[in-house]
């Protein structure tokens, strides 16, 4: 049985903050492995700027070649849309039955928590494992000493990808920000300008 870490993201594109936070909690919680979860495409974000499923696929491959605990992971772009979490976990229930699936997300992602669709049966069968963000507002009271949610003391990342997506629309040099095989991609594929 393997405890595999799922940490979904649109990574539009992956930069380095979400490696250093993959990598962080790889390494520094009891998980066998990271699954980075490439999603479709969320209701919330406007879809103009999202490049395509498989692209977006193709830079996770590319940033986590060299880390053997880190994986890309298209499991969602089979699952019908919308898609809620609690699916996804299901399916992956299904599908290999013999590991562990628990969910990686930002401290603000878990101040949302209690609006996600069955949350409830989440928290039930998953461990939740949480890294900081700078983050105005606290987190709900249900969650503060909950037995299933773990914080990790991953470093701080305030890197965005909306942040990184304009710099290159403005020609700025942000290479230090993306993994080198990132941004050769972004670089040929002509992404962003």
């Amino acid at each position: 049985m393997k405890k595999i870490g799922l940490y979904f993201g649109t990574f539009n594109p992956i930069h380095i903050g979400h490696l250093a936070i993959a990598n962080h909690m790889a390494e520094y919680s009891d998980l066998d492995e990271l699954w980075m979860v490439v999603t479709p495409h969320s209701p919330h974000k406007k879809k103009s700027s999202l490049l395509d499923n498989h692209h977006r696929y193709e830079m996770v491959y590319r940033a986590t070649q060299s880390y053997p605990k880190l994986k890309p992971s298209d499991i969602e772009f089979k699952l019908p849309q919308p898609n809620y979490t609690i699916n996804t976990l299901v399916h992956l229930k299904e599908k290999y039955p013999k590991d562990e699936f628990h969910l990686i997300m930002g401290e603000d992602n878990l101040k949302g928590l209690h609006k996600w669709k069955n949350y409830e049966a989440i928290l039930d069968m998953h461990h939740i494992y949480v890294y900081p963000r700078i983050a105005k507002g606290g987190v709900e009271n249900q969650f503060t000493n909950h037995p299933k949610i773990h914080r990790i003391d991953a470093p701080i990342m305030e890197i965005s990808s909306t942040f990184i997506r304009k710099a290159i629309l403005e020609e700025k040099n942000i290479r230090p920000l993306l993994p080198e095989k990132v941004w050769e991609y972004i670089d040929e594929m002509n992404f962003y300008r």
